[in-house]
């Protein structure tokens, strides 16, 4: 799977999200190897999306149509300043992955060695559904050898900040503390009205 990351303070909120529906009811019927797109706009103004394609030549071929340039080129009035691109098919997917059913999204970036992450991943997994059923994946996507961007769904941002509270299981008791070092340095970006595509 590829993803491309766009980034940028948002300006006009109900136009970019205006755009997001132009673009799939009119340019996603040719969209060819599309998959789906997560997005949203913080409170603070800060506009993320996720855009999914089966392949960078998928991507590629989209980016090159005349109508997706024109619907850029009004999108991109939606911000103020510099939009930011990152491309990467190094991705992964954690529990169900992604998913349109989710209430709140929150999106976590930070380094890690992959063995490390993967090591936790795994322990996560075996507790999730009785210690977190308000989680329902994570679509990671990689930016550099240890760089990582995590975009978790959640059934809700209620549930989600309840479940952050719960006491976790005994057979993870031993992880946390290299949990708690994992997260001291992560950026959270929090999607309370997520866009799912």
């Amino acid at each position: 799977m590829f993803v491309q990351v766009i980034e940028g303070r948002v300006s006009d909120r109900e136009g970019l999200r205006r755009q997001m529906e132009k673009w799939m009811t009119d340019l996603r019927p040719g969209a060819t190897g599309f998959l789906g797109s997560t997005a949203g706009v913080t409170e603070d103004g800060k506009g993320i999306a996720f855009a999914r394609f089966e392949s960078a030549a998928a991507a590629k071929a989209n980016s090159e149509r005349p109508e997706q340039g024109a619907w850029w080129n009004e999108t991109a009035k939606c911000y103020e300043g510099d939009v930011t691109f990152a491309d990467s098919e190094d991705t992964e997917t954690v529990l169900g992955g992604g998913s349109n059913d989710a209430g709140f999204v929150q999106i976590m970036r930070g380094t890690a060695d992959r063995d490390q992450l993967h090591a936790m991943d795994a322990a996560f997994a075996q507790v999730a559904g009785s210690w977190r059923p308000d989680f329902i994946g994570v679509l990671r996507v990689w930016t550099g050898p240890d760089r990582w961007t995590d975009v978790n769904y959640f059934t809700s941002e209620a549930e989600a900040r309840a479940g952050e509270k719960a006491e976790p299981p005994p057979e993870l008791a031993g992880q946390m503390a290299q949990y708690e070092q994992l997260m001291a340095g992560v950026e959270f970006i929090d999607l309370e009205d997520p866009w799912l595509y």
